[in-house]
Order: structure tokens, then C-alpha cells, then sequence
């Protein structure tokens, strides 16, 4: 009588059930800026950010090729002008977002309205939401959306380069004397920002102290009469031009010679896009916003 060798088909048996069965393993659950809890069954491959700077980062970690869709305004970096458009990061349009079958879609706490996560949610459609308050939050958000991705070796990688680029430029300013800062991101009416910006962690980042950091509102207007009562060291004008209404809003504070930003000829724009939008490009911001507060540091040497 044939006998079976029981150790040759035992580990037969478990081989192919090993091949055959559904591989799932990579489902994880995360918890969002909301504290809501977010399961993933798979890798995302379909992915629509619905900001602008979460579009940069998703570029900056190497996934710009699962980015389905982007809101308006999403030219940084250029091949992100070739992508289906979702609507602005105030209005998307969802159900342009549901015809892309996105497997996640990654939102912000303060630009992306709760109607809008949740009609996305109804869709069956995981959403995630991130809330960046200063530099060190958005590092930790590029990590985390890293690993939301799939991609954590590359997250780290990048990340690491941040906070040393960071740390430099904190050496750097750590026994400068701070002069005050004042920064217009609007013309007319002219407005700035208060303590609660990531604007505000930005000047004192790059060794200045905001003007208007105790102001009530997160982005007060100011009247010329006020910025002359208190004599800013520095004036910043936020602008993604170098000319036009920004160069002769410069000029127009030129006049006014009793502030000791224009006595000193230290009234300068600075690139908006490089300051407001929480991506890998606002070290870049904060390293200009540096150099233009501290000439006197040698940032060649402090920078490389």
C-alpha cells in the first residue's frame, strides 16, 4: 500500500496557502489632526490633496505620480499644472474628486470646509486631515504624510535635512539682538499677521519679534498711523512679484522717514509663496527671511 510522506506534504499544503491568500497585511489605521481614526486597506495609489502646499509635499516625497487631482493654484512644482483640477481649497468640487476614484484624500484643519470631508466620507472616500501651526509641525506633518503614503524611508530622509537646515539657521541667530518686524501680506487694506500664524513662528525663527504678535485678530488690518507709532526696525512686504503694486507699495513707505525700517532703508519684499504656504518650501522662506533681518550674519558659512 502507497504510504504518504506526511513531511513533504504538510509544508506543501502551507506553501500554497501562503500563495494564495489575499494579501492584506498592509492595512493600517491613523489618527488625523481631528482625532479621527483613518483605516487604509492598501498603499494609496490614487491620492487628492486639497491644498496647494499639500501638493508640494506630496511632489517633494516622491509621489507626484499618485496625485489623481490638485485645487487651483497648484503651479509649484510645474508638472503639477498638468493634473485635473478639483475645485479651489475653500470650494472643492467633490464630485469631480469622487470621478477620479481617489483611494485617499488629504485635507487641511483651517482651508477645508467640514461639509466637504464629510460628503467625501459618504463617498467611501478615507480623508485625512492635517493642521501644520509652525515649522516644527509642518516637519512632523511631512513625516507623517510619509508614512500615510507608504513612503517613511524617504519621509525621514527628507525630514532629517529639514531640522538641520533648521538648527543652522537657529545657531546662527541664537545671540543676535532681535529687531522688531513688521510684515504686510495685503495691500489695500493693509494687513498682517498675529501671533497664532505660522508667519509669526517664521519671524521669530529668523531672529526677529513680530510687531503685531498680540494683536486680537489672526490677521488684523493696521493703519499707516500705527505702524508709525511703533517704529518697526524691519519692514517685510509678502509679495510673488518684484515689481508692479508691490515695488511701489515699497516705495510708498519710503516717505515716511521717521519709522526706522525706511531711516534705515531696511523696507524689502519677500516671495508670499515662499512664507504662506505650509510645504518644503517655507525653509526656504525662513532662510530668506533671515538673511534679510540678520545681514550681518555670515549665512554662506552658517548655510552650507
Amino acid at each position: 500500500m502507497y504510504k504518504r510522506n506526511y513531511r513533504y506534504f504538510i509544508p506543501g499544503i502551507i506553501l500554497i496557502a501562503v500563495l494564495v491568500w489575499p494579501i492584506s497585511s498592509w492595512s493600517r489605521t491613523f489618527k488625523d489632526a481631528l482625532g479621527r481614526e483613518i483605516t487604509l486597506e492598501n498603499n494609496p495609489k490614487r491620492i487628492v490633496p486639497l491644498a496647494p502646499s499639500l501638493v508640494e509635499v506630496l511632489y517633494y516625497l516622491g509621489l507626484g505620480d499618485r496625485v489623481v487631482g490638485v485645487p487651483d493654484f497648484s503651479y509649484y512644482p510645474p508638472e503639477a499644472l498638468e493634473k485635473p483640477k478639483v475645485g479651489s481649497y475653500v470650494d472643492p468640487n467633490i464630485e469631480r474628486i469622487i470621478s477620479l476614484s481617489p483611494d485617499l484624500v488629504i485635507g487641511t484643519k483651517d482651508g477645508n470646509l467640514p461639509g466637504s470631508v464629510y460628503l467625501l466620507e459618504q463617498a467611501n472616500i478615507p480623508v485625512y486631515v492635517v493642521n501644520p501651526r509652525n515649522i516644527r509641525d509642518l516637519i512632523s506633518t511631512i513625516d507623517e504624510i510619509g508614512d500615510l503614503c507608504g513612503a517613511s524611508e524617504k519621509a525621514h530622509q527628507l525630514v532629517d535635512e529639514l531640522n538641520e537646515r533648521l538648527e543652522s539657521i537657529q545657531t546662527a541667530v541664537a545671540s543676535v539682538q532681535r529687531p522688531t518686524v513688521f510684515l504686510q501680506i495685503n495691500i489695500s487694506p493693509i494687513m498682517t499677521v498675529n501671533k497664532n500664524t505660522i508667519h509669526n513662528d517664521i519671524i521669530n525663527l529668523a531672529g526677529g519679534v513680530n510687531m503685531t504678535a498680540d494683536e486680537p485678530m489672526t490677521y488684523p488690518r493696521i493703519s499707516i498711523e500705527e505702524v508709525i507709532s511703533k517704529k518697526p526696525d524691519i519692514i517685510l512686504i509678502s509679495s510673488m512679484e518684484r515689481g508692479g503694486e508691490f515695488e511701489k507699495e515699497r516705495k510708498d513707505w519710503m516717505k515716511w522717514m521717521s519709522i526706522p525700517a525706511v531711516k534705515d532703508n531696511r523696507v524689502y519684499l519677500i516671495d508670499s509663496d515662499l512664507i504662506d504656504r505650509p510645504s518644503q518650501r517655507i525653509m526656504d522662506g525662513l532662510e530668506a527671511m533671515a538673511r534679510l533681518i540678520h545681514p550681518e550674519v555670515d549665512w554662506d558659512k552658517a548655510l552650507k
